[in-house]
């Protein structure tokens, strides 16, 4: 089965890269507008997707991955659209000039050519990478959840008639429905079709992927993210950047999961934190040195395990640890963070620019939001995935992401001398 998807998308991917960016943009809006139109079925098989995973007692966390609303949905249709206002990067002449022997040289992005994208119960995921790789000319082959089966199969059906609607194969977008995980096995072979593969899952999918795959592999989207609170930030400021970190989409992949604070901190900044995470409900995970402070105010706090500093709450919960300085902040999160987004909060340039300079992540904020590390906000329109290493692509990985480029030589019959 796989050979013969592989087959399609390699022949769909061909006919892609003739497109004009008019003619891809004209496909997205059709993709947009038949997702509003076929709504009442894609929420359909999205609701047995739910009965099903709380049935089989999936967590909250999850579940709210799982979930699309009509005000969701109605959000990942205008996503496309804002996919099809982007830049087209395809074409574009990145440098080239004439050299001594009369050849004009050009370096020019194209397609990379078939994506295989490997992810679990986020059902926008799958609108996302089939817009974001047609309008680069890329097909691409699907392998969700088996959470999330009858959703994906319902939105790619929906995305395939909109791809018909203009002549366009179906294999240009296509969904591994069967949930065998055998398949995932095979996809990681499929190297004679596949240009690229896209991991978005937990630290066992990306080991899996990284050791097996003959296929080059971008990892990413594992955030067990840090905030930094140095010891010349104020108190009010402070507490409103991590309530935002922490709570605006706790499940998410670039939420905040550890505090590091300043110990030079403590005694004014923790009584009005321990407030503030009472009233937003925040559990925290404290280490040995803040513990005792900790457990006096009205907050819930228990002491943090060795394992919580290196996993993703997916929650309210937070871990809380006392610092000495940036150096033991920095050291911390070499040690214990996963390169995806870290800030610091601090009215000191030179703390900034050391953090900055120190903290090797695909995002670095000062006085920022973890959260804002995604595609949208960035500017790049819907994301394939965060990539947390550094070739070919890191952090959200937008439009040119998803191309290459190649050497084409313009010559008047010219020989090598």
């Amino acid at each position: 089965m796989l050979e013969e998807m592989g087959k399609a998308a390699r022949a769909a991917s061909y006919k892609l890269a003739e497109l004009s960016t008019e003619q891809k943009n004209q496909v997205l809006l059709t993709i947009a507008e038949q997702l509003e139109a076929e709504s009442a079925a894609i929420l359909a098989a999205n609701e047995q997707d739910l009965a099903d995973a709380r049935q089989n007692s999936m967590s909250v966390a999850l579940l709210d991955r799982l979930t699309l609303t009509p005000q969701r949905l109605e959000g990942i249709a205008n996503d496309v659209r804002q996919v099809c206002r982007l830049a087209d990067p395809v074409g574009q002449l990145i440098d080239g000039g004439m050299l001594d022997s009369g050849l004009r040289i050009e370096r020019r992005r194209v397609p990379l050519g078939v994506i295989g994208v490997i992810y679990e119960a986020r059902p926008n995921v799958t609108v996302d990478i089939a817009s974001l790789c047609l309008k680069t000319g890329n097909a691409a082959i699907l392998r969700g959840g088996k959470e999330t089966w009858r959703t994906n199969a319902a939105t790619v059906g929906v995305i395939q008639n909109a791809l018909a609607k203009h002549g366009l194969p179906a294999g240009a977008v296509q969904a591994i429905e069967n949930p065998d995980r055998e398949l995932v096995n095979q996809l990681l072979k499929l190297d004679r079709y596949v240009d690229m593969l896209i991991p978005r899952g937990g630290a066992g999918l990306h080991k899996l992927c990284r050791e097996n795959s003959t296929i080059p592999v971008i990892t990413g989207g594992i955030g067990v993210c840090h905030l930094y609170l140095d010891e010349t930030m104020e108190t009010e400021a402070a507490l409103e950047v991590i309530v935002n970190a922490k709570k605006q989409r706790p499940s998410a992949c670039n939420s905040l999961e550890t505090l590091l604070i300043h110990r030079d901190q403590a005694d004014r900044f923790i009584p009005a934190f321990l407030q503030r995470m009472a009233q937003e409900n925040i559990p925290l995970h404290a280490d040995a040195n803040i513990l005792a402070l900790l457990q006096n105010g009205p907050a819930s706090v228990v002491a943090v395990q060795a394992e919580n500093y290196n996993d993703e709450w997916l929650s309210n919960d937070l871990n809380v640890k006392l610092v000495a300085d940036i150096d033991e902040a920095i050291t911390h999160i070499r040690e214990h963070g996963t390169q995806h987004s870290d800030g610091i909060l601090t009215r000191s340039i030179r703390n900034a620019n050391r953090f900055v300079n120190q903290v090797d992540s695909s995002a670095v904020y000062v006085n920022a939001s973890t959260r804002f590390t995604d595609g949208g906000q960035f500017g790049l329109g819907a994301e394939v995935a965060v990539s947390t290493q550094k070739l070919h692509a890191r952090g959200p990985m937008g439009l040119e992401a998803l191309t290459t480029y190649k050497w084409i030589g313009w010559g008047d019959d010219t020989l090598r001398r």
